[in-house]
This record gives C-alpha cells, structure tokens and sequence, in this order.
C-alpha cells in the first residue's frame, strides 16, 4: 500500500493536525480509492481491537488506523501499539495522533525509534509563524500578501488558525488574489485595533487619501475617535523611539532597548525612511492636540482626526 506504514503526529495545533491526518489518508487513497479509513480513540479501543483491525481481511482492501489522543492509552494498550509497530501490515496504514508533551512519552519514543514517519504540529505561538501560516494560507489559494497585511489580518482575525484559514479563503476568493491593508480593512473594518491602526500607518507612509478612506470607514462602524488617535499617536510615538535608537544597534539589542518586537521595528524603519527629524517632532505635536481635541477639547472629533490626519501626511515632507 503507497504511503508510510507507521505515522506518529505530535502537537496539540488542531488545524495543522487535522490537515496532516488528510494528507495521509489522501495518498493511501490514491493508491486505493476503496481504502477503509477508521478512526479510534483510546475509550472506545478495548485490548485486542488493534490485532482485529490488522489483520487480514478475507475480502482484501486496504485501511488506514487514526488512533487519536494517543497520550491518552494506558499502559497496555500502548505495549500492544508497539508491539504492532514492530511488524505492521502491508495494507494497513497506522496514524498515530499524540498531543504532545509528557503523558504517553512512551509511546513516542518507542514508535520515534521504530522508524515511524514524525510530523511535529505544535502551537503555533509566535507572531513571525502566524505571519508566514497567513502568507502561505493565501498563496495556496493563489494570492499574494505582504507581511504587513498578513500582520494585520492576524490582528483583526486573531490568532485562531481555523478563523484565519478562513479569512484567508474569503479575501482572495473576494479580491482576485491582491490582498493588502486596504482589503483587510474593507473586509474586516468593524474591528477598532485594525481599523485605528490602518488609518495610522496609512497617515504616517504619507497616503492621505487612503488614510482618510480608512478613517471615514471606522467613524462609519462606530469604532471610537479616542482609539483612533490612541493608534496615531502610538504609530508617531514608534517613529521618534526608532528613529532616536542608538546608531549601530540591532536585533535583539535593539528590541529590547525599545520595548517593542524586532517586526515591529522593521516595520517602523521602513516607514521612517520618508521622514526628518522635523518632521517627527511635528507630527507628535500634532497627535498630542489631535488627542485633547478628541477628548473633549473639540465639538467634532471625526473633524479634528481628519485634521491631524492631513497634518501628519504634511508633517512627512518637512525637512
């Protein structure tokens, strides 16, 4: 039968887990489109079941065993598990699903040496990996994203991978395949943190007419003046803390000396590359006026945002 006989996944990253488990059952398929695929969890596997699904058939065909939450087999059973792992069916392919972690080891390390085909599915955790889980979720639905966007869309989203699989399907499905902020806006604005963010970063890369786009869409949604100047001042506040680091430092050094990730200093260098120091220093008196007015200093908020917006687009070009 095509395919590996032996498959142990480890992680506890449901979706990728669960994307894994297809993958398998896909070539066994290929090879045999009548394969039998049945699933077992260790509460419904009393002892002996394993030997009776093994064993051959009077009527042939293939099958393909997912033993799920194996961490959770008890001793037994997880001697009789390797014990079948020793000498495996030729027409029976074995998927062995485990969590992760300490419970069930044993059952890891004895099938790790017997040469079963490891795929490690963790939590993903890291900002940097839901990016690129994001980059990748939309080229294989054949679109493009940069990592800004991916960043944003993981902001509005969150960091649930089913979720983002699924935005991820209906933006490419809706935009051609040209995902940018401005789609992740259009398509998720009702959500304040990435609507005040896009408008920020739209003010600060110097796209007036976008940034205001944005910023009259967040109005629209009923997303709050205050956190849209919040997110201005914080995109200002990120250009004067770069742009005074100390000069030769990097990576790590520098993030820590900022308080802020590595991505989010890259991102902010880039965006820099546009301004003066002049021009900084306006734009962060423009952001603090910009913040009593929406505070209760001005009789309309959404004006004085449009105000700091356009100022801070013309901050850009003072040298």
């Amino acid at each position: 039968m095509a395919g590996e006989g032996l498959n142990l996944i480890v992680g506890d990253e449901e979706l990728l887990v669960e994307r894994a488990v297809a993958e398998i059952v896909a070539e066994a398929r290929a090879a045999d489109p009548e394969v039998e695929v049945i699933d077992l969890v260790p509460g419904g596997l009393e002892p002996g079941r394993l030997a009776e699904l093994t064993s051959p058939s009077l009527f042939g065909g293939g099958k393909v065993l997912v033993l799920r939450s194996a961490q959770d087999l008890g001793k037994d059973l997880t001697a009789e598990v390797l014990a079948y792992a020793k000498q495996p069916a030729d027409d029976v392919v074995l998927v062995v699903v485990h969590h992760g972690g300490a419970k069930g080891k044993a059952l890891v390390d004895g099938l790790t040496k017997l040469k079963a085909r490891k795929i490690a599915r963790p939590k993903i955790t890291k900002m940097a990996d839901r990016v690129a889980f994001v980059r990748e979720e939309i080229r294989r639905s054949g679109g493009k994203v940069s990592q800004d966007a991916a960043r944003s869309l993981i902001d509005a989203v969150g960091n649930d991978l089913r979720e983002l699989a699924a935005a991820c399907s209906q933006l490419v499905a809706d935009t051609g395949g040209k995902v940018d902020d401005a789609a992740v806006a259009r398509y998720y604005r009702g959500r304040a943190e990435v609507s005040g963010f896009t408008v920020a970063d739209k003010a600060i890369e110097g796209q007036l007419a976008d940034a205001l786009e944005q910023l009259r869409w967040a109005l629209a949604t009923g997303v709050a003046p205050v956190l849209i100047v919040s997110a201005l001042a914080q995109g200002v506040r990120g250009l004067a803390k770069v742009g005074g680091a100390p000069r030769g430092a990097r990576g790590a050094a520098l993030a820590k000396e900022l308080g802020m990730p590595p991505w989010k200093i890259e991102r902010v260098q880039r965006q820099l590359r546009g301004w003066s120091g002049n021009g900084v220093a306006r734009a962060l008196s423009v952001v603090a006026e910009a913040d009593a007015q929406v505070k209760g200093g001005a009789a309309d908020p959404a004006y004085a945002l449009e105000k700091a917006v356009g100022e801070i687009v013309a901050a850009r070009a003072l040298r």
